[in-house]
C-alpha cells in the first residue's frame, strides 16, 4: 500500500508540473521588483523533535537598493531571540552582503547558544549504542549541558568566472558539564561515563576556547541562492586551529540543482565529506561541520535538521564523516499575501551518512564499561521523509520537515518547523 501511495504522489507531481509550467510566464509578469528595505518581523514559533517547542521573536532585514539586483539583496540582517521548551536558548545576529567590501562577500555571525539538554550519545555512530526505551525512561542519560559563544567572519572574493576564494576566522567558547536541571541531579549519563573512562580528557571535559581559521575555493553557478532551480555550488575548505592540541581538517561539499520541469520541479542533491588531516580536535569541537554560510542557527553533527533529517541530533560524530541528501522540490502554488509574492513547495527526501574516520576507537574497545564498549560496527545511517515550504520573494523560506530512520538504533523519527532549505 505504501508503494502504491508513493507512486501516486510521484505521478501527480510529474503530471501537474507540466500544467503548472505553462503558468510561469503569467506569474512572473505579475510579480513586482522589490526596492529599498524589506523587513519581515515574525514570532519565532517552531518545533523540533530534538529541542521541543520554540517561542520568541525573529526578524529578517533585506535591503534591495533600487531593485536592480532583485531577488538578490544588497544587505541582509537576521536577528533572533528565542527559547525551546527542552532548554535551548538562541541569541543570534547574522549579516551577509556582497557590497559591504568592494568585490568581497562578507558574512558575520555572532551567537550565544545555551543547551540544557544537549544530545551526547558517544562516538562513531553505531559503535555507540542508543536505547530508545531507556532514553524515554531516563531523559538525561544521553544528554549534557552546553553553553556556546560563537563569533565567525567569512569572506569570499572572485577569482574570475564562477570561482571564488574563501577565508574566515571563528572563535568558539564552550562551557560543558552534566545536565544541571534540578530534577536530573546526580542522574547517570553517557557524558560522565566517557569522562571517568578518560575518553574525554580532564583538560577538555568542561569545555574551552578555540580560534579556528579556514581557507578554500568555491564554485557557484546557482540561479538563486535561497531557492535555486538550476546550477551547482561546490566548496573545498581547509580549516583548523593552531597552538596546543592543533588540528587540520578538509571539507568537500558539492550541491547540484537539476531542472526537471522548468522552475516547477527540481532535483536537488548534496554530497559531502569532512575528513581529519592532522592532529586531533578536542571532543567539544568534533561535531562541528564547517560552513561559509549558516542556513540554520548551528552547523553540527550528522543527525538533526542540518544533515540527516529524522536521525537523532549528533547521532554520528567522528574524526571524519560523509553524508548525502537527495530530494525533489516541487513548486505547486503561487499567491500574494501581505503584499508579498509567495509560493508553496513540496520536497520529499532521502538522506544518508556515516563515520569514515573513527574517534578514539581503540580506547572504546579497551574500555570495560558496557556503556562505552562498542556493541556494533558502524554502517550507513539512512532516513526518508517529506517537507513543505512557504517561500516569500525567493529569499525567505518557512519550512516543515518530517523524517524517519530506517534503523531503530537511530531513533523513531524527527520533525522540524523552522526556516530555510538545508542546502
Amino acid at each position: 500500500m505504501k508503494k502504491v501511495t508513493l507512486l501516486a504522489i510521484v505521478s501527480l507531481i510529474l503530471f501537474s508540473s507540466a500544467f503548472a509550467e505553462a503558468q510561469d510566464t503569467l506569474v512572473q509578469a505579475q510579480k513586482k521588483i522589490k526596492k529599498g528595505w524589506n523587513i519581515g518581523p515574525l514570532p519565532a514559533i517552531g518545533y523540533n523533535s530534538d529541542l521541543g517547542f520554540q517561542y520568541g521573536a525573529l526578524a529578517d532585514f533585506y535591503y534591495f537598493g533600487d531593485g536592480r539586483t532583485f531577488p538578490e539583496y544588497i544587505h541582509k540582517f537576521n536577528i533572533e531571540v528565542s527559547q525551546y521548551t527542552k532548554g535551548t536558548g538562541v541569541y543570534h545576529l547574522f549579516y551577509d552582503s556582497k557590497h559591504l567590501l568592494k568585490g568581497i562577500r562578507t558574512t558575520i555571525d555572532v551567537s550565544y547558544l545555551t543547551d540544557k539538554m544537549m544530545d551526547f550519545i558517544g562516538y562513531n555512530g553505531y559503535m555507540s549504542a542508543y536505547d530508545a526505551v531507556y532514553a524515554a525512561a531516563n531523559p538525561s542519560f544521553y544528554k549534557m549541558d552546553r553553553r556556546l559563544m560563537r563569533v565567525t567572519a567569512d569572506f569570499q572574493g572572485s577569482l574570475g568566472g564562477n570561482w571564488s576564494w574563501a577565508a574566515g576566522i571563528g572563535m568558539y567558547s564552550y562551557k560543558i558539564g552534566e545536565v544541571r536541571l534540578e530534577k536530573y541531579a546526580a542522574a547517570d549519563n553517557v557524558y560522565s561515563h566517557y569522562v571517568n573512562a578518560g575518553l574525554i580528557g580532564s583538560g577538555e571535559a568542561t569545555g574551552g576556547t578555540r580560534v579556528e581559521l579556514k581557507a578554500g575555493l568555491v564554485h557557484d553557478t546557482r540561479n538563486n541562492e535561497v531557492d535555486p532551480t538550476r546550477g551547482m555550488w561546490s566548496e573545498a575548505i581547509l580549516f583548523g586551529s593552531p597552538g596546543s592540541s592543533s588540528y587540520l581538517k578538509l571539507s568537500l561539499v558539492h550541491r547540484g540543482f537539476v531542472p526537471v520541469a522548468g522552475d516547477r520541479l527540481t532535483f536537488a542533491y548534496r554530497v559531502a565529506v569532512q575528513a581529519n588531516i592532522a592532529g586531533e580536535a578536542p571532543f567539544y569541537m568534533q561535531q562541528n561541520l564547517t560552513t561559509l554560510y549558516f542556513r540554520q542557527i548551528s552547523s553540527e553533527g550528522l543527525g538533526g535538521v542540518n544533515t540527516i533529517r529524522g536521525l537523532i541530533r549528533n547521532r554520528v560524530v567522528g574524526q571524519g564523516v560523509a553524508w548525502a541528501n537527495l530530494e525533489l522540490r516541487y513548486r505547486f502554488l503561487d499567491f500574494r499575501f501581505l503584499k508579498q509574492d509567495w509560493y508553496l513547495a513540496l520536497n520529499p527526501f532521502f538522506d544518508a551518512g556515516r563515520t569514515i574516520q573513527y574517534y578514539k576507537r581503540d580506547l572504546m574497545h579497551q574500555s570495560s564499561d558496557p556503556v562505552i564498549f562498542p556493541q556494533d560496527s558502524e554502517a550507513l545511517h539512512m532516513t526518508a521523509g517529506l517537507g513543505i515550504k512557504a517561500i516569500m520573494n525567493r529569499n525567505f523560506v518557512v519550512s516543515f520537515e518530517w523524517g524517519k530512520p530506517f534503523d531503530k538504533r537511530d531513533g523513531k523519527n524527527g520533525m522540524n518547523i523552522g526556516l530555510n532549505y538545508i542546502f
